[in-house]
């Protein structure tokens, strides 16, 4: 069966997974890039974006795990973009550009249809505006057996966990304060939902932790 698998999910020392005030300045928030520090210079992160190189020690092996078996993948509409409220028209496709990094179709939850967009090297954007649930139906059938990535942002992660239909998280913990902004697990109770930590890294940039559902 196809797994519901969030990876490389980056939240700081005091729990927020992007800054405040997204714009198309700040596409993880005022501060949210400094999270992201461990994966840049990753051999898995350049060739995501065409470049050559880069590292492959842990940080790079756990990376590129998220993409291993992976079919289809569903992200909220803040990680899609800065538009807000419906679509005023269909020049926004992402922040990626022609060619995003994600090869397999993607599912974006918005409240808002809007038809397919198919985009440069097997990336097709859905647009689901029923709920989480048909989202993943929706993924799960795509992926024909593989599983199924969940992306951001923090609230899109935070629904499909307070329902307990994720199977796995890696999340990566950076060194570094942001104050404010997008938090992850506040007043989620993991525990009870099922979840206990299968693995934990540390790293001279990150520390990475794998929490496993165990009860589904």
């Amino acid at each position: 069966m196809s797994k519901l698998r969030v990876h490389g999910v980056t939240i700081s020392l005091d729990g927020y997974g992007a800054g405040p005030n997204q714009d198309l300045n700040n596409p993880l928030g005022v501060g949210g890039m400094a999270l992201h520090e461990w994966a840049f210079a990753t051999r898995t992160f350049r060739q995501m974006f065409g470049g050559d190189g880069g590292t492959t020690g842990v940080d790079d092996k756990l990376a590129a795990r998220g993409f291993d078996n992976i079919g289809a993948s569903i992200m909220g509409r803040n990680m899609f973009g800065p538009v807000r409220g419906p679509w005023p028209d269909n020049n926004w496709k992402g922040w990626w550009g022609e060619n995003p990094p994600y090869h397999t179709p993607v599912f974006v939850l918005t409240h808002h249809p809007r038809a397919p967009i198919t985009m440069d090297g097997g990336t097709t954007f859905h647009f689901v505006s029923d709920g989480i649930e048909a989202a993943l139906e929706q993924a799960v059938q795509t992926a024909n057996g593989q599983d199924v990535r969940l992306g951001g942002g923090m609230a899109t992660i935070r629904q499909f966990l307070r329902a307990g239909l994720i199977d796995e998280m890696h999340f990566v913990i950076a060194p570094v304060l942001l104050g404010s902004g997008e938090h992850l697990l506040a007043d989620i109770d993991a525990l009870r939902l099922g979840y206990h930590c299968t693995e934990h890294v540390p790293t001279p940039k990150a520390t990475h932790v794998v929490i496993t559902k165990h009860n589904k």
